[in-house]
Formats: structure tokens, C-alpha cells, sequence
């Protein structure tokens, strides 16, 4: 995990906090549209609470056990799936070429969201957009590190293992073991869709045309699909759920905040036998 995401969200945080009492004085919430209910204290806790989850998560899937050359000597490529065995006949020699390119769209990307605040009609919420952004990376991070089908509890390993051509000590590393799924694809799905999501919210008058809003948003994460394969990190199913993880959690946390905050209450939750997503929502259907 980079130091810059830490430093970001923290000092992001300090910021929200701060300016909570000046920004209640001059925002009258009742005047103008705004299609979320976002409680500060409660999204707050949500971020803090996956922060830290997230940073003993990260600690876990790095400490992962050297891959030995026992284990790669009985690598078969015939085990692979046929539409998983694409991602075996790449040329090795372009790996670091297009590791490098995934990493400067991921440091774009994650700041993609911001660019709905030049819009005088989103801007207003800028403390709200701002903290319902920081919750979805929160989500969206700690699913990828604590579902089942996440590199906690999944140890397959990258396509750059099966690569005679490559040297025997990047094959080994531990974070080989990391394949399943693509934490690359489902961060920059999750800032494409988050953004699609908040601009159509607010433009209701788009109609079906906000289905070309969510198509344009598909591209940037299909550049970064096509740079993770080509970097011999991940198989074409570790994509696919990368995608569809980060593009669910990009829509729905919105979604959720389109709900009266009384009604729902989302946040994390941890204990000895699990890790998870907690929802609630009340109803009055038995109240007078």
C-alpha cells in the first residue's frame, strides 16, 4: 500500500472535520437539489474503521510465504482454463513496460472523481462527494482484501510464474501469490463508475443518454484491464472480477446515500470468524 493513499485520506479527513461548523453557516441544504444523505460522523467512522482494517490487510497478503521452485517445476500450463491460458502467451520482455503504464493510470484515475466538482451543481457538495469517495475506497479495498474470493484468502498465483523467460527471482516473489483478484482493475473501476454515477444523479434530465455516461466510463478501466494482463499480473477471470467488483461498489455506495440516512445505516464489521459489509435498514411500515 503507498504512503500517498494513507497521507491523502487522513489529511482528506482532517479537512472534513474542520470545516464541518463554517460549512453548515453558509449551506442551506433545503434550498437546492441534492439527491444524498450523507451523515458525516457516521461515513467518518466508516473510513477510519477501513483504514485500519486495511492497513493489517495489506500487512497480510504481503507477508505471504516465497514461491519455492518445487511448486513452479510442477506447473502445468494444461491446469490453465482456455480463456485464462490468453494470459500465457504474452511476450515477457514488455512485463515491466506495462506494469509501469498500470501504475501512472492507477495514480490518475484515482483522482478522476474530482473532476464532477467543475460542475457548479456538484461542487456544492464537494464535502459530500469527498466523503462518500473515501468510503468507497474503503469498501472497495477491504473487499478485495477480506472476501472469499479476495488475496487474503486466495492464493493463486500470477501469470508471470509460468514465464521461463523471466527471471527466477521475480517468479518467486510472494506477491505472486496475489493473482486473484485484480485489485488494479477494481480501483480504477470503482473511481470510473463512482464518477458516472455521482454526474447522472445530479442530471436527471439525461435520460436514457446516461447509458453512454456509464459506457465512456467502462474505457479507462479496459485500458488498465489490457495493461494488467500485458504486465503478466493477473489471469482474465482475476480481471473480470476486478471489474465488476469495483464497478458495483462505484454504483452502489452512491445509491445507498440516495436513501434517507434515518432509514439505512452501512458500515464495516469485524470479529474472529469474519469480515464484512453491514447494512441496515429501517422501515416505519408498523409505525402510525
Amino acid at each position: 500500500m503507498k504512503n500517498y493513499r494513507f497521507k491523502f485520506i487522513i489529511l482528506s479527513l482532517l479537512s472534513i472535520f474542520s470545516v464541518k461548523q463554517t460549512y453548515a453557516q453558509f449551506y442551506d441544504k433545503d434550498t437546492l437539489f441534492h439527491p444524498y444523505h450523507v451523515n458525516y460522523w457516521v461515513t467518518g467512522s466508516i473510513i477510519v474503521g477501513g483504514l485500519t482494517l486495511e492497513s493489517i490487510g495489506v500487512a497480510w497478503i504481503s507477508n505471504k510465504s516465497q514461491i519455492s521452485q518445487g511448486e513452479i517445476s510442477n506447473l502445468d500450463r494444461h491446469d490453465i482454463s482456455p480463456i485464462d491460458s490468453w494470459a500465457l502467451n504474452f511476450n515477457p520482455s514488455k512485463r515491466a513496460e506495462f506494469e509501469k503504464l498500470s501504475s501512472q493510470l492507477q495514480t490518475v484515475l484515482v483522482f478522476l472523481p474530482f473532476v464532477t466538482l467543475l460542475d457548479p451543481a456538484i461542487r456544492k457538495d464537494w464535502l459530500d462527494i469527498l466523503l462518500m469517495y473515501l468510503q468507497t475506497q474503503a469498501i472497495t479495498n477491504n473487499f478485495y482484501l477480506y472476501s472469499p474470493f479476495g488475496a487474503t484468502f486466495q492464493n493463486r498465483l500470477r501469470p508471470v510464474v509460468y514465464y521461463d523467460a523471466v527471471d527466477i527471482g521475480k517468479r518467486t516473489e510472494p506477491n505472486n501469490r496475489n493473482s486473484l483478484y485484480s485489485g488494479h482493475v477494481a480501483a480504477a473501476s470503482e473511481a470510473c463508475f463512482f464518477t458516472a454515477k455521482i454526474f447522472c444523479d445530479y442530471h436527471p434530465e439525461l435520460g436514457l443518454n446516461k447509458y453512454l455516461v456509464y459506457a465512456a466510463a467502462t474505457v479507462p478501466p479496459l485500458f488498465m484491464s489490457y495493461f494488467r494482463l500485458r504486465a503478466l499480473a493477473h489471469f482474465p477471470t482475476d480481471i473480470m472480477v476486478g471489474f465488476g467488483v469495483g464497478a458495483l461498489c462505484g454504483i452502489l455506495v452512491p445509491e445507498f446515500h440516495r436513501i434517507d440516512d434515518g432509514k439505512m445505516s452501512l458500515g464495516l464489521y469485524s470479529n474472529p470468524e469474519a469480515t464484512g459489509l453491514a447494512i441496515t435498514w429501517r422501515t416505519d411500515f408498523f409505525c402510525n
